[in-house]
C-alpha cells in the first residue's frame, strides 16, 4: 500500500482525493493547502465524500511529506509556473515520487524549457525519485490513447484529438470567464487564446504523438476560432450577455514536411446553441474523440459520468486516475522525469491489489 499526499484541495485537488481513497493500492496520508481556512478540515468536505476520511488538511508541507510515498501534486502551475516547479522539486529532493498535470510544458519532457527539464531531473536524482507530468483534459486521450489507438491502422493520414464540451456545467468560474474568455467582449482576445499560449498548452502532446510513431514533427501552428452568443444565457455560472463570446475552436495543429499530420482539437461552448456548424458531442455535454484518418479510418469517442457530477467531473477524475494509476510503475523506474508514453495507460499490479478495482 503507497501512501499518497494530495497538493492543492481545487477542482482537481478534490478530484484526486476522491480518486485515491480508492484506488487500488493507495491509500490517503495527507493533504496540502495553501488556504489558512482550510487547515484542519476532512479531506472529505473538499471531495463531497460522504464519510469522513481521518485525514485533515494542513500547511505543514514537510510535516506531510513525511506522511507519504508519493505526491499528487495537483496545484495549479498555468499561471505560476516558477513556484509549481520550486514545490515539486522539493517533493522529488524529499524522495517523493510526483504526479502533476500542473506544467504544459512537460507534457513532452524533450521539447520544454532544458532549464526547468533539468531542474527537476537534478531534483529527481537527489532523491531518487520520479516524475510523471500528463494532462488534464484528459492528457490521455492527447498522447497515449492515439499512439494506442494507431496501432490499430495499416496506414495513418492524420490523426485528430478532439474535445468538444459545454463549459456551462464546468464550474470553475476564473477558469472559464476570465482564462477562456466566455462572457467577455469579443475585441478581447482571452489569456488561453492568445497567440503562442494554445501551442504552450497542446504543443508537446502534437510533438508526443509524433514522436510515438515515428514521426518528427517540424512545425506547429494555431488555428483559432471565436463566436458570439446571439442570445443572452443564464446557468450555474450567471449570466452571460448577447454579443458576447459564447463559442470558441482552437486547433494545434503539428506538421511534418508540409502535409499537417497531429491536430489537437477543442470546441467548447458556453451554450450548446451557439456555433451550431461546429462538431457537436454524440450524447449529452461533451465528449473526447481521437479520429484517425487512414486505413482503417478509426473513430474513439470517450465519456466518462461521475454519480452526482457533471461529465467535466468524470473526465477529471480519468486525469486523476491515470496519474494516480502511474505511481506504482514509477516507484520501480530510474530517478527522472517520465512522459504519457513512458507509462503504460494500465500499468500492472498485483493481482490481489487490481481485483479490489471490482466494486
Amino acid at each position: 500500500m503507497r501512501r499518497i499526499a494530495v497538493w492543492g484541495t481545487g477542482n482537481m485537488g478534490a478530484t484526486a482525493i476522491r480518486s485515491a481513497v480508492a484506488f487500488p493500492g493507495l491509500e490517503l496520508a495527507a493533504v496540502i493547502t495553501s488556504s489558512q481556512d482550510k487547515v484542519g478540515r476532512d479531506a472529505a468536505t473538499f471531495a463531497r465524500l460522504d464519510q469522513a476520511t481521518g485525514v485533515t488538511a494542513t500547511d505543514d508541507i514537510d510535516a506531510a511529506l513525511a506522511e507519504c510515498d508519493a505526491v499528487a501534486y495537483m496545484s495549479s502551475g498555468d499561471i505560476r509556473p516558477e513556484e509549481a516547479i520550486a514545490e515539486i522539486a522539493r517533493c522529488l529532493r524529499s524522495g517523493k515520487h510526483v504526479v502533476t498535470p500542473s506544467l504544459y510544458s512537460l507534457y513532452d519532457p524533450a521539447s520544454a524549457p532544458p532549464e526547468w527539464v533539468e531542474r527537476l531531473t537534478d531534483a529527481a536524482v537527489a532523491g531518487n525519485a520520479a516524475l510523471l507530468v500528463s494532462g488534464v483534459d484528459p492528457g490521455w486521450a492527447n498522447d497515449a490513447l492515439a499512439v494506442t489507438a494507431a496501432g490499430l491502422c495499416t496506414r495513418i493520414r492524420s490523426i485528430r484529438c478532439q474535445e468538444i464540451f459545454d463549459y456551462s456545467t464546468y464550474n470553475q468560474p476564473h477558469a472559464v470567464r476570465v482564462l477562456c474568455g466566455f462572457g467577455g467582449s469579443m475585441d478581447d482576445v482571452p489569456m488561453m487564446l492568445l497567440p503562442s499560449i494554445p501551442n504552450m498548452v497542446w504543443g508537446g502532446n502534437v510533438r508526443l504523438i509524433g514522436r510515438g510513431l515515428g514521426m518528427e514533427i517540424d512545425d506547429i501552428t494555431e488555428k483559432v476560432e471565436r463566436l458570439p452568443l446571439d442570445e443572452s444565457v443564464d446557468n450555474v455560472l450567471g449570466r452571460f450577455e448577447k454579443g458576447t463570446q459564447g463559442a470558441f475552436r482552437v486547433q494545434v495543429i503539428g506538421w511534418s514536411q508540409g502535409v499537417e499530420r497531429v491536430v489537437v482539437d477543442h470546441i467548447t461552448r458556453i451554450d450548446p446553441a451557439c456555433a451550431p456548424e461546429w462538431p457537436q458531442p454524440d450524447q449529452g455535454v461533451g465528449d473526447h474523440r481521437v479520429i484517425i484518418d487512414g486505413d482503417p479510418q478509426l473513430s474513439i469517442v470517450v465519456r466518462a459520468d461521475v454519480p452526482g457530477g457533471t461529465r467535466a467531473d468524470g473526465g477529471n477524475t480519468t486525469a486523476a486516475n491515470r496519474l494516480l494509476g502511474a505511481i506504482d510503475w514509477l516507484a520501480t523506474q530510474k530517478p527522472g522525469i517520465y512522459d504519457g508514453l513512458d507509462v503504460p495507460l494500465h500499468p500492472p499490479l498485483p493481482a490481489e491489489v487490481e481485483a479490489t478495482r471490482w466494486a
